[in-house]
């Protein structure tokens, strides 16, 4: 039967959705993954921008306020500052009020029976406390104004053994763990979707040699291959993740291996067999694309293992080198002071806890999004 014409003029056609399209959208509705997701994006803002705009290098020391705990009241505190100030005041022998702090300035009134001499600044002057004392003479020189500056430093985070600011390391930490993290994973996912793709495809013998190669490489011990680079190349962030990327390639390998095996008996690649397609154009342009799925799902499993394995690396003095840091080596650093100063452990723990869990979440989002059996 043929349609009329005028039934189908006002219909407008109906857009498809890709694979792609529909998993995003499956994704936008799981709300735990699409926090994880901000939460990740708000962490690699704060590692990439934060050391560059926190008043505090992390590499900066501050004899001064060394494991001092953290807190939202600027350092020295108020109730240092006055009885310092008063004690200057008593070894220059000036009579005097109440001294009174604003903001970065302490000031007080002073008066004398003898004309005041201007050179009791130096005991001011050398004070590691105090800095640019002034002194307003009154006309008759019996009185005068006495201020001087003393700079108070915000530590939110605290300090650590030495003095550095914990909440400027703990942002270059988190900047050394995702990045060592990200491109450990991009060099495990190169290798291993290229060797597994190619090993399943392929088939028969060079299948069963390149997978025996895989075994031999699964028997070597990690942290003995770390430590045979450490030897022969030193400590450096190129060899942790190389170290990382080199190793965690295998399961990345296995399954590809075992996704190419179902793929490439499918109708579409026999239709590309047939039609003369390479073999190089049917891993690239069918096998490679219609594994991405499960691969992107391990992706983000692998970031979290590859962030712990560097943290192992520099808890037990084989990750990055002072005055770098990471959140690894920062919690072997507080594991070390816990009892004293249980600061320099809770911080960086937390943040690799919520790093953790929010890459485990958004891994567990995408497997379902992009899981066809769940649509």
């Amino acid at each position: 039967m043929a349609v009329q014409p005028d039934l189908v003029d006002g219909v407008s056609p109906v857009a498809g959705r890709s694979l792609w399209q529909d998993a995003w959208l499956r994704l936008r509705r799981n709300r735990a993954a699409v926090a994880s997701m901000i939460v990740l994006a708000a962490l690699c803002l704060v590692g990439i921008f934060g050391p560059m705009l926190w008043p505090h290098p992390y590499d900066q020391v501050y004899p001064k306020f060394v494991r001092v705990p953290a807190s939202l009241e600027p350092y020295p505190r108020a109730d240092s500052i006055l009885p310092g100030f008063e004690g200057l005041l008593q070894r220059a022998r000036l009579d005097h009020g109440e001294p009174v702090l604003e903001g970065g300035e302490v000031s007080v009134r002073v008066t004398s029976d003898k004309p005041i001499d201007p050179r009791v600044l130096r005991y001011f002057e050398r004070s590691d406390l105090f800095a640019s004392p002034r002194l307003d003479l009154a006309e008759d020189e019996l009185s005068a104004t006495l201020a001087a500056d003393v700079e108070r430093l915000h530590f939110y985070f605290g300090t650590d053994a030495i003095g550095r600011d914990l909440a400027a390391r703990v942002m270059i930490g988190v900047r050394i763990s995702l990045a060592i993290g990200i491109l450990a994973s991009i060099m495990a996912l190169l290798l291993g979707v290229t060797y597994g793709a190619v090993s399943g495809y392929l088939g028969g013998r060079v299948d069963n040699v390149m997978m025996r190669v895989v075994d031999i490489l699964y028997s070597l011990p990690f942290i003995f291959f770390v430590i045979l680079m450490v030897v022969f190349f030193g400590r450096s962030l190129i060899i942790i993740f190389i170290a990382i990327g080199a190793t965690e390639w295998l399961d990345m390998a296995r399954i590809v291996r075992g996704q190419t095996l179902s793929l490439k008996r499918q109708e579409f690649v026999q239709a590309a067999e047939a039609l003369g397609a390479t073999r190089t154009g049917i891993l690239v342009r069918h096998i490679v694309p219609n594994t991405l799925g499960p691969v992107v799902v391990f992706v983000t499993l692998l970031v979290p293992k590859a962030i712990l394995l560097e943290s192992l690396l520099s808890f037990l003095g084989l990750g990055v080198q002072d005055p770098l840091t990471s959140l690894g080596l920062l919690i072997s650093e507080g594991a070390a002071n816990m009892r004293g100063a249980l600061w320099l452990l809770v911080w960086p723990a937390l943040t690799l806890t919520l790093i953790l869990f929010a890459l485990n979440f958004l891994g567990d989002g995408l497997r379902d999004s992009l899981d066809p059996k769940d649509r």
